[in-house]
């Protein structure tokens, strides 16, 4: 069972109880971590770490990353936490905390924060971290930046330029169910349900970071721009091509679903849809973990070429992914 912030009732908004008032109500009871030694109430946070400390951080921006008529609060605070767990997994390390900054109008609800505040809770819980600390604002829409602190328990990190020729593409997670979801919101349907409920809440496959680091992963990210985009980062990285093989590639019943009502081929949710939050990473062969799906292979760079992303031996038009300024 997981713990989440208390709930709150009434029609209460920000400006009605002010900032100081809303995070005294907000941050009462909230779980905490061996590894915290101060939490929410000081200037900052005091935490312990064993071996490097990462962080990632990551926005979510109202109209951009999620819509208030799309996905209910604690879907949205599942979301912004997850996103961001999924890069300390893909460096192969372990989340242990977070802080959160929120920028909301005043007109906001108390209770819709609370239930932000309970789905980043929720979410925390699953990938293992606590909430130690953040900032509220007045703000012309609703805005969530949230940090997470991990550890790699003396381990090196896993970075992005580490593929080897030779070498095997694995990934685990889902894919494409996200961009699925994302087609069948903007064309005013809420089924699939499994479509739809995978881009309002991914399911980051926790844990998987660190079986990936110990099983020998060379070079790891997780999926948030799409599968051919963020592979691209680690062909560039290492300067390699990676050659993915599409009959490998998963294409799950929604997809087909979507697919098969939209006129688009199923197969480029998965190559190109973002924010599923999978792991994708290389491995020598025979070293692929368990629950891990070989999907390619790393090829040496030709002479006079740049690092790429193939599909069959051939480069593909168009995008790989998502690009947040194009």
């Amino acid at each position: 069972m997981t713990q989440s912030a208390p709930g709150h009732q009434g029609g209460r908004t920000l400006g009605e109880v002010g900032e100081f008032g809303l995070l005294r109500e907000l941050l009462a009871g909230l779980p905490g971590s061996p590894a915290v030694s101060v939490g929410p109430g000081d200037d900052a946070a005091v935490f312990l770490v064993s071996g490097s400390a990462v962080v990632s951080t990551d926005m979510l921006v109202e109209g951009n990353h999620f819509r208030r008529d799309w996905a209910e609060a604690r879907e949205i605070g599942h979301k912004a936490v997850a996103v961001n767990a999924s890069d300390i997994e893909a460096m192969g390390a372990r989340p242990v905390a977070m802080v959160v900054g929120l920028a909301a109008p005043a007109t906001t609800p108390v209770a819709w924060v609370a239930d932000l505040l309970a789905g980043m809770v929720d979410e925390a819980t699953r990938a293992g971290l606590v909430l130690v600390g953040g900032d509220t604002t007045r703000g012309e829409s609703v805005t969530i930046a949230v940090t997470v602190i991990g550890e790699t328990d003396g381990q090196p990190p896993v970075l992005r330029s580490g593929a080897v020729p030779g070498q095997l593409v694995a990934f685990a997670g889902r894919l494409g169910w996200a961009a699925a979801g994302l087609t069948t919101l903007q064309r005013g349907f809420r089924s699939p349900r499994a479509a739809v409920a995978a881009q309002r809440m991914p399911e980051v496959p926790y844990g998987q970071g660190r079986v990936a680091a110990d099983s020998g992963a060379t070079a790891m990210i997780d999926v948030s721009d799409g599968l051919r985009s963020d592979l691209g980062h680690i062909a560039r990285a290492s300067g390699v091509v990676i050659d993915i093989n599409s009959s490998l590639v998963p294409v799950d019943e929604p997809l087909r679903v979507v697919g098969q009502a939209t006129g688009i081929d199923p197969l480029e949710f998965a190559l190109t849809g973002g924010e599923d939050q999978a792991l994708v990473a290389t491995f020598d062969e025979g070293f692929v973990p368990e629950g891990w799906t070989t999907i390619g292979e790393v090829r040496r760079l030709p002479g006079g070429t740049d690092p790429c992303v193939l599909v069959d031996g051939t480069q593909p038009e168009g995008p790989g992914g998502w690009d947040h300024f194009s």
